[in-house]
């Protein structure tokens, strides 16, 4: 190589130098910004998991304080303290409420509890379905079979995950209101329904026999 070409070459690879500095000068901050970020990200995504996991440890700590109470009233009394950061976490303490006042006998407040879970908008479905559920149990005798019914069909829709729990209490209902033929027809459509587990098919053959009919054979599900 030439001295002209090695001349050359460190003129060029200066130059370049320059270029790279003067790029880091003007844009380097974004550089650093991004570490900042990517870092602080990180730190706090730490700090809000370590967070998470010490308001979980809290709860499950007054919870436990709260059902170490053998009276139910003061269980629920202890309960109704409790606070929650989530929505989950409400809804479980509500859910332990409710059963500590049915326990108590303030069966309104009960129901109260539970429906408050069932409006709860940002809750996973199955929370609002068997709050939805116990909350029907519990008005057996005072809300209108009309009504109960009602809700029980909505439970019972397609695709809803308590709807053979539904279907079945629709049955008694329907024993309530003196249709024993619907509520054999629906007793006996539970059994041969593919979701349905043994329980329930056993508790439908059961009150099929106690209404005088007889449980059709299980037919095998084609897969």
């Amino acid at each position: 190589m030439s001295d002209t070409d090695s001349f050359i070459d460190e003129v060029t690879e200066e130059v370049r130098r320059d270029r790279l500095y003067m790029l880091l000068r003007r844009w380097g901050w974004v550089g650093v910004a991004l570490v900042v970020l990517i870092v602080g990200g990180a730190a706090f995504n730490e700090y809000r998991k370590a967070r998470s996991a010490s308001q979980a440890q809290e709860l499950g700590d007054a919870i436990l304080a709260a059902m170490a109470n053998n009276d139910p009233s003061e269980r629920a009394a202890a309960l109704q303290a409790v606070s929650a950061h989530t929505a989950g976490g409400d809804a479980v303490v509500g859910f332990l409420l409710s059963g500590a006042l049915t326990e108590a006998g303030s069966i309104p407040e009960a129901v109260e509890r539970l429906n408050a879970i069932a409006a709860q908008g940002d809750l996973p479905e199955i929370y609002r379905a068997i709050a939805s559920f116990k909350s029907l149990l519990l008005q057996a005798d005072t809300l209108p079979a009309a009504d109960r019914r009602q809700q029980f069909e909505a439970l019972a829709a397609a695709g809803a995950p308590l709807r053979l729990l539904a279907e079945e209490q629709l049955a008694l209902i329907d024993v309530a209101e003196g249709d024993t033929q619907a509520a054999l027809d629906r007793l006996q459509a539970l059994r041969q329904d593919a979701e349905a587990g043994i329980e329930i098919r056993q508790r439908a053959g059961q009150l099929i026999v106690a209404l005088g009919g007889t449980p059709d054979p299980i037919v095998a599900q084609q897969g």
